[in-house]
């Protein structure tokens, strides 16, 4: 028995393992995209140490292939990152206005391409140890970064998997900005239009049909409520007025949550219910958070979103998913700073002893 493969396979197992209670226990969960991602690194390790100790061409020529399949794609995106963001920016401002949110790959192009301009430059104004430290703390910043952001797009996409096929007893939708201060919006509509296919299809399969609770509060700018706009959309669209409920007083996305499980216990008086939300598929991770936070019990479905749109508002959720937490990713900055003094005072004490 091979030892060392026997060991590999039972890091894997249990990395697999605990991915996979994590995720079905509670989907809600940023945790998820680092359990996902560590069981994934540790299948692929595990991929690898079965093809060095078969020692089969047939087994390596395959893992090559699958190699070069997903790794060019990567490579290719990392090469032309700089005009990929710029395209992408210039889309998404042609199509969707300059408003500041629209602007985030902008803003990190113009970023990657000071930090590299600064990078030069100090190399060639600074001593040799104070622009190395400084490069030590922009490559560790980058790098915490790329593995967060890498969580939470893989703990995103997970929880878009998440299905229940559970008869509801309410579908909560989501509410956003109005068009003209009255006019529901495509991103809107989208949140709506899933919630009306899941309707339909419960009434399809002979099931009683779901409440549909409409949230969302009226702005400063708007005219009426998202909530009432939304539900003129829903009658227009063939849903009974009967069959929604009116949540007009949220501002945020843990309001919606909030204030609609108010909403539903109003309603069930302490009887259990089968709910979920709709949202876009960028949001839905957030939105189950603050609905866990919330203490409603339901989970999300997403709604698709123009794939050009996707990469800002997908950023977009990433950052606000940072500000949540804070905290910890102020203790994480806070480690790489001390990380970047220790090397620049072990690079200017070996200036000095020289």
């Amino acid at each position: 028995m091979n030892w060392f493969l026997f060991g590999v396979f039972l890091i894997a197992a249990g990395c697999c393992g605990l991915a996979t209670y994590s995720y079905l226990s509670e989907p809600r969960r940023l945790v998820n995209g680092l359990l996902i991602n560590l069981a994934l690194f540790s299948l692929l390790t595990l991929a690898a140490v079965i093809v060095m100790v078969a020692n089969s061409t047939t087994l390596l020529v395959v893992a090559l292939i699958a190699l070069v399949i997903v790794g060019v794609p990567v490579i290719m995106l990392v090469a032309f990152h700089l005009v990929w963001l710029l395209w992408n920016a210039l889309l998404v401002w042609r199509r969707e206005g300059h408003s500041l949110g629209n602007m985030l790959t902008l803003m990190i192009a113009a970023g990657l391409v000071l930090l590299s301009i600064l990078d030069t430059v100090g190399h060639q104004l600074l001593p040799a140890w104070l622009a190395y430290s400084l490069t030590v703390l922009v490559n560790c910043c980058w790098l915490y970064i790329a593995i967060t952001g890498l969580n939470f797009l893989t703990a995103l996409i997970a929880y878009n998997c998440w299905r229940t096929r559970q008869p509801l007893q309410y579908l909560i939708v989501l509410g956003a900005g109005l068009l003209d201060g009255h006019r529901v919006s495509r991103l809107l509509g989208a949140r709506i239009d899933v919630a009306i296919a899941r309707y339909q299809r419960q009434v399809a399969q002979g099931l009683p049909a779901p409440t549909i609770i409409l949230s969302g509060g009226q702005g400063p700018d708007e005219q009426v409520s998202e909530a009432q706009a939304m539900q003129a959309y829903a009658v227009a669209h063939g849903i009974p007025a009967t069959a929604t409920l009116l949540e007009d007083q949220s501002r945020t996305t843990l309001e919606n949550m909030r204030f609609s499980r108010r909403i539903i216990d109003q309603h069930q008086q302490g009887r259990p219910y089968h709910a979920m939300f709709c949202t876009n598929n960028y949001h839905l991770l957030r939105a189950g958070i603050f609905a866990r936070r919330a203490g409603i019990d339901a989970n999300g479905i997403g709604a698709k979103t123009r794939l050009y749109f996707l990469p800002n508002a997908t950023i977009r959720e990433y950052v606000a998913m940072m500000v949540m937490n804070k905290r910890r990713h102020f203790v994480a900055g806070g480690l790489i700073l001390a990380y970047t003094i220790l090397t620049m005072i072990l690079g200017a004490t070996h200036t000095i002893a020289f």
